[in-house]
């Protein structure tokens, strides 16, 4: 919503402050308290700050390649989290863990603050037209953008059809990143063959944001969502099956792909159907689903582990959510694009 009214660019400040902020506290920690206070609220906070906007502002630029274009720019997360447990793990060695978290707040603060200085929220402000854009749209305020109001918006059949569809493919999302490597050590993989299938998640998850984006572009993008959605449930099924590296590798390839190109039609999915106008807020509005089933699929999946001894009930249930929201997903009429404001 700050985003929508005041531009990205000093929210996504306000995040990278917020980041650094956080940082900061981990690394003066005295207590466990502190390390929560720190990473969990503060940190986590600067990421809704600085994400949302970013992808937002992404939306305005493109129509006919926001798949493509959104997909792009999730790709830097993924990359991140590929990179930073190394390098996080040289600073640990070299400086200790304080000096690290030290370190890295200062490198988010430099990095982000200039990275923030070239985010530009729309280009009708600069008299340009989006990717595939009406003409019209290079002279337009923020009130005249089309797009629905956020009431509206989230009063709305498919709002509240992508909402319970997040809710359902996160539940099971997650689960392979937490579970994966104890459930590979319980059929007798050692623990770096079992690590090494969950970055096997991450690389695929890179291959899939940077793809799957264009391909849907031409497809059409609810279609596209309903497929990875789809592919996810068929995988986690696969999951069941697999006993050698090369079946769990092939899972952790393709799930990683399907988890990245839901990523980076997420964004572009809501903005097809709702338009720009007050894209970022629907998006935080929207990915607040996907932190309920994010924060409730995990441990519900280790307390079933716990209770049956065994990952297959969760892991059918999962898939049976990833299957129930592309079903959902399907219902929903195709975005035609919105003409103006509601």
């Amino acid at each position: 919503m700050l985003a929508d009214k005041h531009g990205a660019r000093p929210v996504i400040m306000a995040g990278v402050a917020l980041l650094v902020a956080g940082l900061l506290v981990v690394a003066r920690a005295e207590s466990l308290s502190a390390v929560y206070l720190g990473f969990g609220i503060v940190f986590g906070a600067g990421v809704g700050f600085s994400y949302v906007p970013a992808i937002g502002a992404v939306q305005r630029w493109f129509v006919l390649k926001r798949g493509l274009a959104s997909g792009i720019a999730a790709t830097g997360p993924a990359l991140g989290s590929l990179v930073h447990p190394k390098i996080a793990e040289a600073l640990i060695e070299d400086l200790g863990w304080r000096g690290a978290y030290l370190t890295l707040a200062l490198a988010t603060g430099a990095i982000g603050l200039v990275a923030a200085c070239f985010v530009d929220n729309s280009p009708e402000k600069r008299g340009f037209l989006p990717d595939g854009g009406d003409a019209g749209l290079s002279r337009a305020s923020h009130a005249e953008l089309p797009g629905w109001t956020i009431r509206n918006a989230l009063l709305s059949r498919p709002f509240f059809v992508l909402y319970v569809a997040t809710v359902l493919i996160c539940l099971g999302l997650f689960v392979p990143f937490v579970h994966l490597a104890n459930s590979a050590q319980d059929i007798g993989f050692d623990r770096s063959a079992a690590l090494t299938l969950v970055s096997l998640i991450g690389v695929g998850s890179i291959v899939g944001r940077f793809f799957i984006g264009s391909i849907a572009d031409r497809m059409g993008r609810k279609r596209g969502q309903a497929i990875m959605f789809s592919g996810i449930g068929v995988m986690l099924i696969w999951w069941i099956f697999a006993n050698s590296f090369y079946e769990l590798s092939f899972f952790a390839l393709m799930f990683g792909a399907f988890f990245g190109g839901y990523i980076a039609l997420s964004a572009s999915l809501l903005v097809d159907y709702f338009g720009p106008r007050n894209s970022s807020a629907i998006i935080g509005l929207s990915y607040t689903g996907a932190g309920i089933g994010s924060l409730l699929g995990p441990p519900l999946a280790g307390y079933a582990f716990d209770t049956t001894g065994s990952y297959t009930l969760p892991i059918v249930v999962a898939a049976l959510c990833a299957l129930t929201a592309s079903g959902l997903l399907m219902t929903l009429p195709n975005p035609s694009g919105v003409a103006g404001a509601r």
